[in-house]
C-alpha cells in the first residue's frame, strides 16, 4: 500500500501547527509564573519592610523611655549630693561652734578640768542667841541648793563645794555643821566656788528679794569676793 503524499504533508504540518501552540503555551506559562512572582515579591515587600519601620520604632520607644529613667535616676543622684554638699558646707561653718558648745558641755559634766575667775561664797551658821529654835541659824541644804541654782542660771562654768567639783548630778545633804557630797563629807563653813563672769554672777545673787536677801533673812551668814584664779581640776573616776 502506498502512502498518499498529499495526506502525509497535512499531518506534518498538523504536528507542527500543535508543537507551534505547545511551545507558544509553554512560554505564556513560563512568562506567567514569573510574573505572578514578581507580582508577588512586589506586592510582599512593603508590607515586610512596614514590619521593620515599626519593630524599629518600638524599639526606639524602648530606648527614650529608659534614657528618661536614667535621667531622672541621675536628677536624684546630683540632688542627693547637692544635700550632702549643703550640709558639709553647713556643719563646716558651725564646726568652731559645736566644737566650743560640746567643750561647755564636757566642763559642765565635770569631764574637763577648769581654771579661770570667778567667785566665792562662803556660808556659816550665825551665833545662836538662845532665844528661838536653833536650827533657825543653821545652814540647811535648802540654803546651798539655793546658791548653786542661782550660779548655774547666772551662766556659772563649773561650781566647788569645800573643793569637789559638783557633777550634773551631784547628791548634797546637810546634817548639822556637816555637808555630805556624794558620799564625801565636809565641815562647817561651806565655800561654793562658782568659775564664771564674776559681776554677772554676784549682780544675780544680790538682786532685790534674791538670794543673798533669802539667807539673810533665815540668819546665816554670807560672805562673797571675788578671785582671779580658781582651778578646778576634772571629775575622778572614783567619784563619776
Amino acid at each position: 500500500m502506498k502512502n498518499n503524499p498529499q495526506k502525509s504533508g497535512v499531518w506534518s504540518r498538523k504536528y507542527f501547527v500543535i508543537l507551534t501552540v505547545c511551545i507558544i503555551t509553554g512560554f505564556i506559562i513560563g512568562y506567567s509564573y514569573n510574573l505572578s512572582k514578581d507580582n508577588r515579591q512586589i506586592t510582599s515587600s512593603p508590607t515586610l519592610y512596614t514590619q521593620q519601620q515599626d519593630a524599629y520604632r518600638e524599639e526606639l520607644i524602648e530606648q527614650q523611655e529608659r534614657n528618661k529613667e536614667l535621667a531622672e535616676e541621675l536628677d536624684e543622684i546630683l540632688e542627693t549630693i547637692r544635700k550632702y554638699e549643703k550640709e558639709y558646707t553647713t556643719n563646716e561653718e558651725r564646726y568652731d561652734e559645736l566644737v566650743e558648745e560640746a567643750e561647755r558641755l564636757r566642763i559642765l559634766m565635770g569631764e574637763l578640768p577648769v581654771t579661770g575667775k570667778g567667785i566665792s561664797v562662803t556660808l556659816r551658821d550665825d551665833d545662836y542667841t538662845g532665844v528661838t529654835n536653833p536650827n533657825d541659824y543653821i545652814v540647811h541644804e535648802s540654803h546651798v541648793f539655793n546658791v548653786i541654782n542661782e550660779l548655774k542660771i547666772s551662766g556659772a562654768e563649773a561650781i566647788a563645794i569645800n573643793g569637789q567639783r559638783l557633777k550634773t548630778n551631784s547628791y548634797i545633804s546637810c546634817n548639822g555643821p556637816v555637808i555630805t557630797i556624794d558620799g564625801n563629807q565636809y565641815p562647817a563653813p561651806f565655800v561654793i566656788e562658782a568659775v564664771g563672769d564674776q559681776n554677772g554672777l554676784i549682780g544675780a545673787l544680790e538682786i532685790g528679794g534674791g538670794v543673798f536677801d533669802q539667807l539673810l533673812n533665815d540668819n546665816i551668814v554670807v560672805t562673797v569676793e571675788k578671785k582671779e584664779q580658781i582651778v578646778m581640776p576634772s571629775i575622778t573616776k572614783g567619784n563619776l
